[in-house]
């Protein structure tokens, strides 16, 4: 008797498998929509603008229009002044939208003014070590011979030799 075998699984297939519902459900959008928009945004609007939602709808099952798939509105948060650049290019927007999931699944798009680029704050440099704590990286570091090794090796080390803050 043969059995299948088990592939390998990406850490991706299974977080979006984990995600792709819940965003399904509460927003009506999918990661691959989340991670290709700055493909299908192009080069003048991803670096302001992300996808938030799609409001799809509601199937009125009482007027036997036959039911059928409805177009819906994405809802996009684009910062500042660019909304305005951005409403002039809804039209090639959505054609790529639907282009992307292959049948036409927005007919609108509603943006909403509000920052989207996240700043991230670099954590400060650790400060240098000092007694034992110095003297054992140093140890650890005697047979490294690359300049470059080494320094990251240090760095390294001083992140993690440091004394925990107390909060």
């Amino acid at each position: 008797m043969s059995y299948p075998k088990k592939r390998e699984l990406q850490i991706s297939e299974i977080a979006n498998g984990i995600i792709d519902p819940v965003l399904a459900r509460r927003a009506g959008i999918s990661t691959a929509l989340l991670g290709s928009w700055d493909e299908i945004a192009g080069e003048d609007f991803a670096d302001c603008t992300r996808p938030e939602k799609i409001a799809w709808p509601r199937r009125d099952e009482g007027t036997g229009s036959g039911g059928g798939h409805q177009a819906g509105v994405l809802t996009i948060a684009c910062e500042g002044a660019r909304a305005l650049f951005l409403t002039h290019a809804q039209g090639e927007l959505i054609a790529r939208i639907n282009g992307f999931f292959g049948f036409p699944a927005v007919r609108q798009i509603r943006i909403v003014q509000k920052p989207v680029s996240q700043t991230f704050k670099h954590p400060r440099k650790p400060p240098p070590l000092k007694g034992e704590a110095a003297k054992r990286l140093e140890a650890m570091m005697e047979g490294i011979e690359s300049e470059a090794l080494k320094k990251a090796v240090a760095r390294l080390g001083t992140a993690v030799l440091q004394q925990k803050r107390k909060v």
